[in-house]
Order: C-alpha cells, then sequence, then structure tokens
C-alpha cells in the first residue's frame, strides 16, 4: 500500500495536528522559511488561497502549538523537540510521497463525517 512511505508517527503527527492540506502547506513554508514572520495576506498570497482562509489557519497551526505569533507576524517555532523532529520528517514526507501524505488526511475520520454531513437534508 502507498501508505507504507510514511512512518507510523507521522502518521500519528498528520491525524493528531493537521486538518487540511492548506494548514500542512502553511506550516512546511513557515518551516522552509523560518528565518522571517508571515502575516495572513502574505501566507494567502503564497498558498493561493483568501485571507480570512489563511487566518484560519495560522490560528490553527499556533493553537497546535507549531507556530507562534508575534508583534512581526507568524513564525515556524513548535513548542517540543518532538514536534520539530515530526516537521522534518513531514518535509522530507511530503516532498518524497505527496500523494501517501495527502491522502492521510484527507482520510481523517472527521472530514469523512464533515463531507457526508454536508448532503443531509434538512427538514424545515
Amino acid at each position: 500500500m502507498s501508505q507504507d512511505f510514511i512512518s507510523p508517527d507521522l502518521r500519528a503527527f498528520l491525524l493528531r495536528h493537521l486538518d487540511s492540506i492548506g494548514q500542512l502547506e502553511a506550516l512546511l513554508l513557515l518551516h522552509r522559511e523560518r528565518h522571517r514572520a508571515w502575516d495572513a495576506g502574505e501566507v494567502a498570497r503564497r498558498l493561493y488561497t483568501s485571507e480570512t482562509d489563511a487566518a484560519g489557519i495560522l490560528a490553527h497551526l499556533a493553537a497546535e502549538g507549531l507556530i507562534v505569533a508575534g508583534e512581526d507576524g507568524f513564525r515556524y517555532c513548535p513548542m517540543t523537540h518532538d514536534q520539530a523532529d515530526m516537521v522534518e520528517k513531514l518535509a522530507v514526507a511530503y516532498a518524497r510521497h505527496l500523494i501517501p501524505v495527502t491522502n492521510i488526511i484527507h482520510a481523517k475520520p472527521r472530514r469523512v463525517r464533515e463531507f457526508a454531513n454536508a448532503f443531509k437534508l434538512k427538514k424545515d
């Protein structure tokens, strides 16, 4: 199976901390360019999304302890050494095995439920 490329610890990290490809892309962007601070507008332009979506993504990553918010913007700064190691592994895995990594995020049970709920008919 193609997901065998992803170690169990990295899979657990993905399932615990990331709910979307946008969050993954933003995390890796800040990781790659950790020397600078980012605002939602800059992240939105780099990820081809709205500033509102980028602000939500950055807030989520900050709440997960993967980035920090400062006066000058958001910076990559994981709270723990283990998180930093996982982000390093994620960067390598995503570059080498993009589809298996994205499949893990897309297959999260909560996301599947949300997708299914979008099609439920409601009585008025």
